[in-house]
């Protein structure tokens, strides 16, 4: 019998093979300060669940590269997007696409033999994060990337454990 692992960080380059893959245009990444959502510096939380619906993961995603991930995958021109990120706020529309990929990405947490995590539900940046995912947010088990999206432009990303 094999015993299963707990959810692993997946790589830089995993998450860069991931969004090349599904946004169908060049993502870099790089080493990056971590995304923690403040009333200034707004980020979408992708909250991930095992089985038992116990939190294994959170996504934070920093609003412009929100923006652009929904704008590359959705194809919508760049200025509605800086328009949205200038305001702080992304319509009904980025969001439910935002959804789409940080769904996908839940793969990058399932490699291996490990627990499976699903996402369990976005927060759109601004909300008020429950107690459980804010704590978490803090956590030092995380990989934090620079990403930038060739045709959009750069933001942040982290994946933080739990």
């Amino acid at each position: 019998m094999t015993a299963v692992l707990g959810t692993a960080l997946p790589t830089a380059k995993d998450v860069r093979d991931l969004l090349t893959g599904l946004l169908g245009r060049d993502v870099t990444v790089a080493p990056g300060a971590p995304v923690t959502p403040t009333p200034s510096r707004p980020a979408a939380a992708a909250v991930y669940v095992d089985p038992t619906s116990s939190l294994t993961a959170v996504c934070l995603v920093d609003l412009p590269l929100a923006a652009w991930c929904a704008g590359a995958l959705a194809l919508l021109p760049k200025g509605g997007l800086e328009d949205a990120v200038e305001e702080g706020e992304l319509s009904d529309m980025h969001l439910e696409v935002l959804h789409e990929v940080v769904n996908v990405a839940a793969a990058l947490l399932n490699a291996g033999g490990v627990t499976h995590s699903k996402l369990d539900r976005l927060i759109a940046p601004g909300e008020v994060l429950p107690a459980d995912v804010a704590v978490l947010t803090g956590s030092t088990n995380r990989l934090d990337l620079a990403v930038t999206v060739a045709g959009y432009g750069p933001g942040a990303l982290s994946v933080v454990l739990a």
